[in-house]
């Protein structure tokens, strides 16, 4: 099988063509990087993605606080960790790199504050 994608390994954004039998790759063209093979490689055997959103606060100088995955997840998943975030809510004061979440969904992958609430 083969399959095209556009590259977001760098800025360059390459259209890359993949060829591949079930999960074996069997050829990677058109990349200009060697990052754009590797993402290539990784979109066809195990897709991940990192996840930014924000969970509630309590007390905060605002409603919610953003949040992030400390790594990438696999992508089947995102929609199990989504409905774990949407379940948190935190007290202030939070700060940047406050985990709320340890290993979401059995990844191996923390939640994570992006940013402070001090409170009121």
């Amino acid at each position: 099988m083969k399959k095209q994608m556009n590259c977001v390994a760098c800025p360059l954004g390459c259209l890359i063509t993949v060829e591949y039998e079930g999960n074996e790759v069997l050829s990677v063209t058109g990349n200009t990087c060697k990052r754009g093979e590797a993402y290539a490689k990784t979109e066809i055997t195990n897709p991940v993605r990192s996840i930014h959103s924000t969970v509630k606060v309590i007390g905060g100088i605002h409603p919610v606080v953003p949040c992030k995955t400390s790594g990438p997840i696999p992508k089947g998943v995102i929609f199990d960790v989504m409905k774990e975030i949407n379940k948190v809510t935190v007290n202030a004061p939070v700060k940047i790199g406050q985990v709320f979440i340890e290993n979401v969904c059995g990844t191996g992958v923390d939640i994570v504050a992006t940013n402070n609430d001090t409170g009121k």
